[in-house]
């Protein structure tokens, strides 16, 4: 096992890897239980079948733990009815399920149904909207079925999610189902670590590239050197080095540690959804990760895009859809041949999921190879190049408390709706808060970009065609035609070197409320000032995602932000979420 420079610390040995990826046989099990409270787990989805589908009004749930091997080393997952994922929840558009969630663990647990629309009391964020399930003890939710489509399950209490506790949820509509489709398969990846979370937490707060393999080598630098000279090349390491930071810093995990998962198993273990030739076959893609962003596609196949994140689009045909966590996207394929390959690489192309589509059991498609992984550039860590005046950040002359800040965007919307002009263009004057000027946060982007066309890094120029953002629109257009009455801009911030996250520079302990007021119209602008994508969800809410201009995209519940992107969007009235609330 080798060891970095940090004392204490020792690197995962690199030739245990094809294990930790799942790429030797390996998955759920099913056995006797082994100890008080724990058993093997029950594959939530055969070699060969659909994942378990609880359908009805009235579900029993039990939260337990129970023994998994993934990789030839027995580990300890958090699961729903000794299931990981959990079972497939189907419902129907207007009735009004009952949920009754008991807790087997020795600690609280909760669920909660990311994109639903419900009662907060329901929504089941311990400290926030109910107090948790403590052991042994029965929680029951139940509330209205207020929508249709594609959605998923979680648990919101520690690592729990990271443990296993997820599972698909599929809303059938009351009417007629605008997508048509002859056959549906629910497709949840995730990622998988044998190690404890809470250990995994400790080495990154310790060396936050703990697990990035790809670091720049030797190599890369005379390679540099051939394309650009070697001033460039001294240049650009130098600046690299100054900051502190590293180029091929995509994913804060990586296959190192993370074994990808689809419907539950790994890649040698193949989750095989089937079909006849001629039919057309809905896929209905969950990310349910605690890390990782999925790069999806189907060698072979079109994909047609027709739902993201439950909600209908105009579809649009694409080869590959990037999407991260808590995110869904629902595909309609057309398969011919006797089999394909589901091809799910990580973002930081250290490992992949893999499913397969095929006329019958044991037929198989070619696996690709992974992508070559791609380093950030120069607009990835600071924006809008063209925009920059000074070859660099300007960090001194927009600092202002978070308190002002607010103050200043609710001003000037005053002024807006006076002069006629109701925020109809998002604002994209960029304002610091005093708090970013602290240890939370180690840069700062002053010349975001705002465009919404950009596949990502990895996705750049690669010769497939890659959904974006700005293919996606919502079937009827906005479904609220009102403009903003006020904006709120949020930093996406942090420290690397710390490995802290924060919004303005204030992490989640120090924080206070943002308010939203109950009804209002309100825009909503997140500037990432990090190097990292992030998905961002507001419980209980949605976000009309709008294009630079303020015309209307789409309506989503989780929006990803890429690295030094500034990106607004609106949200819908509050009556949405069955009551008042606050967003924090």
């Amino acid at each position: 096992m080798r060891r970095d420079s940090t004392p204490g610390l020792q690197l995962p040995n690199p030739s245990r890897r094809r294990f930790v990826q799942g790429l030797a046989a390996g998955g759920v099990l099913a056995g006797l239980p082994v100890w008080q409270g724990a058993a093997w787990a029950q594959p939530a989805a055969t070699a060969f079948g659909a994942a378990p589908v609880l359908r009805g009004t009235e579900f029993d749930l039990v939260v337990a733990e129970s023994m998994v091997n993934f990789t030839g080393k027995p580990g300890l997952a958090t699961t729903i009815n000794g299931m990981l994922p959990g079972p497939t929840l189907r419902w129907r558009e207007g009735d009004t399920v009952t949920i009754r969630v008991t807790n087997r663990l020795r600690e609280h647990t909760s669920i909660h149904w990311h994109g639903i629309i419900l009662p907060y009391q329901m929504d089941g964020v311990p400290g926030i909207s109910f107090d948790g399930i403590a052991p042994g003890e029965t929680f029951t939710y139940r509330f209205k079925v207020a929508q249709s489509g594609s959605y998923w399950y979680h648990s919101h209490s520690g690592f729990q999610e990271m443990t296993g506790l997820y599972g698909g949820i599929i809303i059938d509509p009351a009417g007629e189902d605008p997508v048509r489709a002859d056959r549906d398969h629910t497709v949840l990846l995730s990622d998988w670590t044998d190690e404890d979370p809470m250990r995994v937490l400790s080495k990154l707060k310790v060396q936050s590239d703990y697990y990035n393999y790809n670091q720049p080598t030797a190599i890369d630098f005379f390679r540099d050197v051939s394309n650009d000279g070697l001033k460039a090349a001294l240049d650009k390491r130098r600046m690299w080095n100054q900051m502190r930071m590293s180029p091929t810093d995509l994913a804060d995990l990586s296959g190192a540690t993370l074994t990808y998962l689809t419907n539950g198993l790994t890649p040698a273990g193949n989750w095989t959804g089937q079909f006849r030739p001629g039919e057309r076959v809905r896929l209905r893609f969950i990310n349910g990760a605690g890390n990782t962003f999925f790069d999806v596609r189907i060698p072979g196949l079109k994909l047609r895009v027709v739902q993201v994140d439950g909600i209908n689009i105009e579809p649009v045909t694409v080869d590959e859809f990037r999407f991260g966590p808590g995110e869904t996207c629902d595909v309609v394929v057309e398969p011919r041949d006797e089999a394909y390959t589901i091809f799910s690489q990580s973002m930081d192309r250290t490992g992949y999921a893999r499913g397969t589509l095929s006329v019958r059991d044991g037929v198989q498609a070619p696996v690709p190879a992974l992508d070559k992984a791609e380093w950030l550039t120069m607009g990835d860590m600071m924006g809008d190049m063209a925009g920059m005046q000074h070859g660099g950040m300007n960090h001194g002359a927009m600092a202002m408390d978070h308190s002002q800040h607010a103050m200043d965007h609710s001003q000037h919307a005053m002024h807006g709706a006076e002069a006629g002009n109701p925020l109809r263009v998002p604002n994209k004057t960029v304002r610091h808060a005093r708090t970013e000027y602290g240890a939370s946060t180690d840069m700062r982007v002053d010349t975001p970009r705002t465009n919404l066309d950009d596949p990502g890094i990895g996705l750049r120029n690669n010769g497939r065609r890659v959904l974006t953002l700005a293919d996606m629109h919502t079937l009827g257009g906005p479904p609220d035609p009102r403009g903003p009455g006020r904006e709120i801009e949020l930093h996406l911030t942090g420290n690397m070197e710390r490995y802290t996250w924060s919004f303005d520079g204030v992490e989640f302990g120090k924080s206070t409320p943002v308010h939203f007021r109950y009804g209002e119209r309100l825009r909503v602008i997140l500037h990432n000032d990090t190097m990292m994508t992030h998905p961002m969800h507001m419980h209980g809410m949605w976000s009309d995602l709008e294009a630079p201009d303020g015309t209307f995209q789409a309506r989503r519940h989780t929006i990803p932000v890429q690295p030094a992107q500034r990106i607004s969007s609106l949200s819908p009235p509050m009556r949405w979420a069955a009551g008042p609330g606050i967003a924090t």
